[in-house]
């Protein structure tokens, strides 16, 4: 079965979105990131939670269905080596050479450092020493900070692909054909439960950290929802149902996220107890719910040979590699100048846009960066690798 339309677009759209995420945490007040502007506002907490308490969830959740597509004709050790190739090697160059701006504009503007870029990075490749939260991963010496998402999604990959003798048996099956089958207020609600006992068993031990070791929450909800969007792949009877109940899934997390709300408000969520998990629990229904309204109303409106989405199929991972340290980047330049905050936010959310596209379009045309970048050959050069298709031959989906 051939990649559907749907689910590609998701995925720029999803990695499109953590861009302007990561634009925006530059200006929210009282939310720790790499740097701060004078113009940060508080108004902008309430919009950022609604989209962080899902965006990453349906980045995880698309990857299962990405690897599901990978995984067809592979054995598990050359699924893991492609895997390995294309995850590791570009989280190696991006800590390399794409990051370590980030870390040093951050050890700057906290004056754990003097200016100077190439002192710094002499030092930063010899592991530190650094004063403490001199940058975000100073403790460890190096950092990937934004690309954290790679050495997770590594490690997800390589726990399916040692589970897959079980998950392809037949109670394994038998587990996925229950999950398939779920329909109406059942699809609503099973799914959410490992969510939900996750944030009672792991969320009040377990803080969110980045670091891939100690983050026992975030790996327990990620994987699950790897997991899901691996089970369900491109199944028909799953998908429409998922369309089918799209309203429902809308208003059930707008009602949910209301509910969020004003318990946020009304509970004391900062101290420790039941109040703070009643929360929590309720965030995972929200996020849940419009998981499910986001894949529902993608499959009817998405699903179509959009003119852009070869383009953006192999532009979105290095967009992802390269945006934040661009972001900082323009930061950098752009808040001596004291242009406001109305005219400085547009500017550097498009200067992040022009520099990630005119960057990656060097990266598509350089063939020894594209692998760097977690691109594959490109097809004039494949094409001297295999004998050409019979013509007329109907080519599988990438």
């Amino acid at each position: 079965m051939n990649r559907r339309h749907d689910i590609d677009a998701l995925r720029a759209l999803a990695f499109g979105l953590v861009i302007v995420y990561h634009v925006a945490m530059y200006y929210v007040a009282g939310w720790h990131w790499h740097l701060k502007s004078p113009y940060a506002t508080e108004w902008l907490q309430m919009p950022m939670r609604v989209l962080n308490l899902w965006r990453m969830d349906l980045v995880f959740l698309i990857s299962g269905l990405a690897f599901g597509f990978v995984q067809r004709g592979q054995s598990r050790l050359a699924l893991l080596r492609l895997r390995s190739w294309r995850l590791l090697l570009p989280l190696a160059f991006g800590m390399a050479v794409v990051v370590p701006f980030q870390a040093y504009a951050q050890a700057v503007a906290n004056g754990s450092i003097a200016p100077g870029f190439g002192a710094f990075l002499l030092r930063y490749f010899a592991g530190g020493p650094w004063r403490k939260n001199a940058f975000d991963g100073s403790d460890f010496g190096l950092t990937w900070n934004h690309l954290w998402y790679l050495p997770y999604l590594w490690f997800y990959t390589s726990v399916l692909v040692v589970l897959l003798p079980v998950l392809q048996s037949a109670t394994g099956q038998r587990l996925r054909d229950a999950f398939m089958r779920l329909r109406g207020w059942a699809l609503l609600t099973v799914p959410a439960l490992p969510l939900m006992g996750w944030s009672l068993l792991l969320w009040p031990h377990f803080p969110p950290t980045h670091d891939l070791i100690g983050d026992g929450w975030l790996h327990a909800v990620y994987f699950t929802l790897f997991l899901y969007g691996w089970w369900l792949g491109t199944d028909e009877p799953w998908w429409a149902e998922a369309a089918r109940l799209r309203w429902l899934t809308l208003g059930s997390a707008l009602s949910a996220l209301a509910l969020f709300i004003a318990l946020r408000e009304l509970l004391p969520v900062q101290t420790p107890g039941p109040s703070r998990q009643l929360v929590r629990v309720v965030g995972d229904l929200y996020v849940w719910w419009a998981l499910l309204a986001i894949l529902g109303w993608a499959h009817v409106h998405l699903n179509r040979p959009w003119r852009w989405l070869a383009w953006a199929n192999e532009s979105v991972y290095p967009w992802y590699v390269l945006h934040q340290t661009l972001i900082i980047g323009v930061v950098w330049w752009l808040a001596p100048l004291r242009l406001g905050p109305v005219l400085e936010p547009v500017l550097l959310l498009g200067a992040t846009v022009l520099g990630c596209w005119v960057l990656t379009t060097l990266v598509r045309r350089t063939r020894w960066l594209r692998p760097l970048f977690g691109l594959g050959l490109r097809r004039g050069a494949l094409s001297t690798l295999r004998p050409a298709r019979v013509r007329g031959q109907v080519r599988r989906g990438a």
